[in-house]
């Protein structure tokens, strides 16, 4: 009767680590990521960001926030494979990145400003992971569009490194193919808000955002 329980109890924490990742939503629309064969250009008047911060789904409920943004999209990026599923990703070895594609108005909100937000939204001291997601799938990142992006996000990371007196592990590199994350993944936060909230709760992201930003701001 013990062993049974305690079958029955593992099965459950499985299940119920398979639910908090999502791996019930969507389960019938896991299609391949539209493939991107080089970042589009931007509507005319607007621009583009690419950001990984960790779990995509709160990195696009993180810039949705700021006024300015137009859109976010959740994809991969930073990979070799071409077209890569979430599965794929997940597991890790394709080279990619969880990441965001942000579109904005300039007229609105400036570059610098989306960074600095950014820096807000990560742990810029993880290479290899972001609060409970564990992998280089989630390794934090700007990618940038264009000279005037990666100067601003080095002149950035340079100041996150006085503000906190050491050197952040954020890779700056230039935006390459984007892939767009499967349907269930885009605005995952509003579709499905109880399992999002929870999940943000147990990974523990906003607590450790807190201790993040707390010690920034002591640091002289």
């Amino acid at each position: 009767m013990r062993q049974r329980a305690i079958f029955v109890a593992a099965v459950v924490l499985a299940l119920g680590y398979v639910w908090l990742r999502g791996g019930f939503v969507g389960a019938f629309d896991r299609v391949a990521a539209q493939s991107s064969a080089a970042p589009a250009a931007a509507p005319d008047g607007l621009a583009k960001a690419t950001f990984a911060a960790g779990c995509f789904w709160c990195v696009e409920a993180d810039f949705d926030k700021l006024p300015g943004v137009v859109s976010t999209t959740s994809g991969y990026t930073g990979g070799s494979l071409k077209n890569p599923t979430y599965e794929q990703v997940s597991r890790g070895g394709t080279g990619h990145t969880e990441a965001v594609e942000i579109v904005y108005d300039p007229a609105v909100v400036t570059f610098e400003t989306l960074v600095e937000h950014f820096w807000k939204n990560v742990d810029p001291f993880s290479a290899g992971r972001q609060f409970c997601d564990v992998g280089d799938q989630y390794r934090p990142a700007i990618f940038t569009h264009d000279e005037a992006q990666r100067a601003a996000a080095e002149r950035s990371k340079r100041a996150v490194q006085e503000r906190f007196g050491k050197s952040p592990v954020v890779e700056i590199a230039p935006a390459g193919p984007f892939y767009r994350a499967e349907a269930y993944h885009q605005d995952y936060y509003r579709k499905n808000p109880v399992q999002y909230r929870y999940y943000r709760w147990r990974c523990g992201r906003d607590a450790a955002l807190e201790r993040l930003n707390a010690q920034a701001s002591t640091v002289k």
